[in-house]
């Protein structure tokens, strides 16, 4: 009889803990919205949090709850971002194709150290002393830190310690714009060939001293434009993309050659 009991008691605790589970599972279920999935399978599945939300699947969701659009992802390609558009149910807003490019063109050859460094080499550790070895304030200090956060490999260094930009691979996910700390990367329209290979703001004169390809405020490229895209502003060349045509009249006479047209 204690045994029947016993066994009578063990079966009617696990009849009860299995209905006390089933009603939990119902009451506390997390319902994912089938086009969660759909989304998430057109996405790149490069986690780059370019897009502002946490990874791909983050990126998914957030469009399903309206928390953002498909254009956002730079990553994918614009047949991934009109199939998105469609699962949604939205309108498909074609992305006009931005390439990161590097404002500066002084490598090794064209600026000198004004002092030795030997600390680590990252650029963000080497701009705490000093703002950089580089006598060009304002330049690149040449460690490759935008190249060893880039997800998707478009980023390289030059024999003249310059990062060289891939096309080709290059999703204008903004990590090199955000990482680095010269702030010398922006992301310009892809059809837009023409870029000013330099960031410094100071006069002509001190530019001249410690650089070879620097801008010096000339103001001949202004009065070349035939499209009034390119103005001096701060002792730097500054392009207006909504204005710039690629006509490189600009870069024939930029006396420095810090204009230059991408091949």
């Amino acid at each position: 009889m204690d045994m029947l009991a016993a066994i009578l008691t063990l079966g009617g605790l696990g009849i009860l803990f299995g209905a006390g589970l089933a009603l939990a599972s119902k009451k506390f279920c997390v319902v994912i919205d089938p086009r969660v999935e759909k989304i998430f399978s057109e996405l790149p599945g490069a986690n780059c949090g370019a897009c502002g939300m946490p990874g791909c699947m983050g990126f998914a969701e957030g469009l399903v709850h309206g928390k953002c659009t498909p254009e956002k992802c730079s990553a994918s390609s614009d047949d991934a971002r009109r199939k998105m558009a469609q699962i949604l149910g939205v309108e498909f807003k074609e992305k006009i194709k931005q390439l990161a490019t590097l404002h500066c063109n002084g490598g090794s050859q064209r600026v000198k150290d004004k002092f030795g460094y030997h600390g680590e080499k990252d650029c963000i550790a080497a701009s705490i002393i000093l703002g950089g070895q580089k006598a060009c304030s304002w330049g690149c200090l040449g460690f490759g830190t935008c190249v060893k956060i880039c997800p998707f490999g478009a980023l390289s260094m030059s024999s003249e310690g310059l990062p060289v930009v891939d096309e080709k691979k290059c999703k204008a996910c903004n990590k090199c714009v955000e990482i680095c700390p010269k702030g010398l990367f922006s992301l310009v329209p892809e059809r837009t060939r023409v870029y000013v290979a330099c960031s410094s703001r100071g006069t002509g004169k001190d530019t001249r001293a410690v650089c070879l390809v620097g801008c010096i405020a000339c103001r001949k490229c202004e009065q070349a434009c035939k499209y009034d895209a390119i103005h001096v502003v701060n002792n730097l060349a500054v392009i207006d993309y909504e204005k710039c045509t690629s006509c490189g009249d600009c870069v024939k006479v930029c006396p420095m050659k810090t204009i230059r047209i991408k091949p």
